[in-house]
């Protein structure tokens, strides 16, 4: 009986024993898969810091900064700050040539008056870090390019350059070199995911003329009424651009438009025709649509638009305003503009740049800034062959009486709006910003 005693206690030792291990493995385990888990998490959010603004991992890049950590955000306030050696990195990037062009042999001074930054050093912080760490870029070459030489890369003047002398007409032509290569770059890092796929979509707001061969991407609050004007006189629809009414250039359907096409039209004119836009400093077009849209007499936009922006943001809305959709402020168009659930949606007089022209898909020739857009524009007239007598119009048919949008003005509607809302305005034009080149409106931006 003792004996059975005895084995019995030294069975349960060895059964402990056999047991203890099973407890230790378990621990070194969960240790070991929270390691992983860490390293992991890790791993994620340096590729989020990789991504550019406002890109989601696994997703078509944004066109603004709204998806921003605030991590991200509080970064961003040092991107003033410039390191030369930093800046030399950049040029070392293992982006290919076609993509990142070549600043240090050919700095380009801003064009007087368009409130350019100066391309070669002035690069941020956060997109030298980018330039530095992202991989080389392997894109298909599906974007559409002409077939012809580049109209910004005729640096001798021709024997039409009229007023422009020789070295104005090479100022021009390397300002426009360099906004391309810039595009190229910003193209290749923000937007190297999105499809090569040109749909109709895509080139809907292009207008034709078969004659000079010009395709024309409208861009409002940018020239685009004036611009359509040159293009009935240069189709031989009127004698001069200053008979033409506002309402026949918008409403009368004299031009056609690149989406009414079949697929083989449409791909042989992007691929031999000059492909222009003209483009303006964002937050002043912006104010530019809010002024002509919302504080003039617009029964189409005061009814599709002014009627639920009062209704959603304004409190104790008067029954006037709600019948009418009259008298919207600005900071009421701003809540509008940042909700992620608008109450009606954009409308292209204040919708980014890009997306109405798609710089990234289709290969402009000519990229012209509204700031000095007579001189520029009568430039690219003297390229394609234009009569010499025909120059870009400068009135302005709507509201006459109202003075241009100016910076001076576009600040004063900003001091309407909180320091965070004009932030996030900033941001969500931001892509603009990069693309073409335009500098801070404000300071405190960052």
């Amino acid at each position: 009986m003792l004996w059975v005693k005895w084995k019995m206690v030294v069975d349960s030792l060895r059964g402990r024993r056999r047991r203890m291990p099973c407890s230790l493995w378990f621990l070194l385990l969960f240790a070991a898969g929270g390691l992983v888990l860490f390293i992991h998490q890790r791993d994620l959010s340096e590729m989020v810091q990789h991504q550019g603004p406002g890109v989601k991992l696994g997703s078509t890049p944004r066109q603004s900064r709204e998806t921003l950590s605030t991590q991200d955000r509080e970064k961003g306030k040092a991107d003033n700050y410039q390191d030369p050696h930093a800046a030399e990195g950049v040029l070392s990037s293992p982006i290919p040539p076609m993509q990142f062009p070549h600043f240090e042999e050919n700095r380009q001074v801003a064009t007087p008056g368009s409130r350019e930054q100066d391309i070669g050093p002035l690069v941020s912080k956060r997109q030298r870090k980018l330039l530095k760490t992202s991989p080389p870029i392997h894109q298909p070459n599906n974007n559409v390019s002409s077939s012809s030489p580049s109209l910004s890369s005729v640096s001798s003047p021709p024997s039409f350059t009229g007023s422009f002398s020789p070295e104005t007409w090479k100022k021009f032509s390397d300002t426009l070199e360099a906004r391309r290569a810039l595009m190229k770059e910003m193209c290749a890092k923000y937007k190297s995911s999105i499809s090569r796929t040109i749909t109709r979509h895509h080139v809907k707001h292009l207008f034709v003329e078969d004659k000079y061969k010009l395709l024309y991407c409208q861009v409002p609050k940018a020239g685009c009424s004036n611009w359509k004007r040159t293009l009935m006189v240069l189709a031989g629809q009127a004698p001069n651009a200053q008979s033409i009414k506002h309402d026949t250039v918008h409403y009368g359907h004299h031009l056609k438009k690149l989406d009414s096409f079949d697929r083989q039209g449409i791909m042989h004119r992007l691929e031999t025709y000059t492909k222009v836009m003209f483009v303006r400093e964002p937050l002043e077009r912006m104010v530019s649509a809010y002024r002509d849209k919302f504080e003039n007499p617009n029964n189409y936009y005061h009814s599709l638009f002014g009627k639920p922006i009062i209704s959603k943001y304004r409190v104790n809305p008067s029954w006037a305003a709600l019948k009418t959709g009259s008298g919207v402020t600005f900071k009421e168009f701003v809540q509008y503009l940042l909700d992620v659930h608008r109450p009606v949606g954009m409308d292209i007089h204040w919708e980014q740049a890009n997306q109405l022209c798609n710089p990234c898909l289709i290969d402009y020739d000519f990229i012209g800034k509204f700031e000095n857009m007579e001189e520029e524009s009568n430039y690219l007239l003297r390229l394609t062959g234009a009569p010499a007598n025909l120059t870009l119009p400068s009135f302005k048919d709507r509201n006459p009486t109202d003075k241009r949008t100016s910076m001076q003005i576009t600040q004063k509607y900003f001091s309407q709006v909180s320091t965070l809302e004009r932030q996030r305005v900033y941001d969500f034009y931001y892509m603009d910003y990069l693309m073409f080149n335009y500098s801070k409106p404000f300071k405190d931006l960052y």
